[in-house]
């Protein structure tokens, strides 16, 4: 039996938005039904096998669907995850009312544009982060789709969940270079989840930490394959928003909107967002993927 499971959303919240923030909403466990606006993703819900979830939106909030009866605290559970992924406890108040200053980015406020998607866990964010270096995105979706289906756990509906530190640190590195197709990150992905597994960095601890800017930086760059375009995403999805991540299609997108066509330096674009100081990252990501959302871009996203 299923259970249905209601979230209030702050005013200010736009699902689509949220949603489609960036690229994880492809990767599993999660998957988008960008017809419907129906989000589904697969959760770990302690020592039972994983739930799946159908999140959708109405006018009361978050509409959660679980494919199967859950216990009080189980349920309590998903609503904390769900809260964590789409962002619902982030203080955004102040980004708007530095985007609503601006006119070219006004836009980002009157539509409750800024939160980005993540995972219900840092580790997993990081992994994913680390499959989408120096590679397309095409192989990151095969990466990440092969540690899903060969390393999950299976829910209700044979849909799996993402592998925790623990299961991948069991995995040789050949694994990871025959089964996942990681290449140069086999040895990576074996060291970072068994650091993970052990303690030894403990990842989830960078949430909401009070930690210098490059004191954080520091840490997550003692990650093999993490450098200042990975750890400056990873930055995003814990709330802090100081680093751009600049790659070539954010450069690109830079030279088309605002360079008349031509590249620009890395110094001109970082003078460009330097007015919206610690909230730089997030408004310049707004800023560049404002037309994933274009009525003729959504189908074909």
């Amino acid at each position: 039996m299923t259970m249905q499971i209601t979230i209030k959303t702050p005013s200010n919240f736009n699902f689509q938005r949220t949603v489609l923030s960036h690229g994880w909403c492809e990767l599993l466990p999660f998957e988008l039904d960008r017809k419907n606006w129906i989000l589904t993703r697969v959760l770990d819900v302690g020592r039972t096998k994983p739930v799946t979830v159908r999140i959708s939106f109405g006018k009361r909030g978050l509409r959660v669907l679980t494919s199967r009866e859950m216990t009080e605290a189980g349920a309590a559970r998903i609503v904390r995850d769900v809260r964590h992924m789409l962002r619902l406890d982030d203080d955004l108040q102040e980004f708007y009312v530095a985007m609503s200053a601006e006119a070219e980015f006004a836009w980002i406020t009157n539509e409750g544009a800024g939160r980005l998607l993540r995972s219900p866990t840092v580790y997993e964010d990081l992994v994913k982060m680390i499959c989408t270096t120096n590679c397309s995105w095409a192989l990151t979706l095969k990466m990440v789709t092969a540690l899903v289906n060969e390393l999950g756990r299976t829910s209700d509906d044979g849909r799996k969940s993402f592998p925790d530190a623990q299961t991948m640190s069991e995995q040789s590195v050949g694994f990871y270079r025959d089964k996942i197709r990681a290449g140069y990150r086999a040895p990576y992905l074996k060291e970072l989840a068994g650091r993970a597994a052990s303690v030894e960095l403990a990842v989830e601890s960078w949430l909401g930490s009070n930690a210098a800017l490059p004191d954080l930086m520091k840490e997550m760059k003692t990650v093999k394959g993490v450098g200042n375009y990975a750890a400056e995403n990873l930055l995003k999805l814990i709330g802090r928003y100081d680093g751009l991540a600049l790659d070539s299609w954010t450069r690109a997108q830079f030279a088309r909107m605002h360079n008349r066509g031509r590249s620009a330096n890395d110094k001109k674009i970082l003078r460009f967002y330097a007015r919206f100081n610690s909230w730089r990252g997030l408004a310049m990501w707004c800023d560049m993927t404002r037309h994933w959302l274009d009525s003729e871009n959504v189908a074909n996203w």
